[in-house]
């Protein structure tokens, strides 16, 4: 089920979460300078959540960073607690970006 980016102003730029069609948020971005960049990194998610070798695990397998083809941490996850839950924290962000509406909070 896809499911909504929410773009909002932070204190010292601009972050996006993504969110699954529950509400719970699966992603949360790094912060950005720019409105431009975040709407960049939005689209990032959208392109490469699809690939698994973009997905990468802490050293106890709970949390993990999605990157971008160049390396680029484009969004991090919440700490699991397990591998498992984490491995299947991955596959909701794939269902939630897939399709994903931007709800801009600006």
């Amino acid at each position: 089920m896809a499911g909504t980016f929410v773009l909002k102003r932070s204190a010292d730029g601009f972050m996006f979460s993504l969110l699954a069609g529950n509400g719970q948020v699966v992603l949360t971005s790094e912060r950005y300078a720019s409105k431009d960049g975040a709407l960049n990194g939005i689209q990032s998610v959208m392109t490469n959540a699809a690939d698994d070798t973009r997905y990468a695990m802490n050293d106890a397998g709970t949390h993990f960073s999605l990157r971008a083809a160049n390396g680029q941490v484009i969004g991090s996850s919440e700490t699991y607690s397990s591998p498992a839950a984490a491995r299947e924290g991955t596959q909701a962000v794939k269902r939630a970006a897939d399709g994903a509406q931007i709800d801009d909070q600006t």
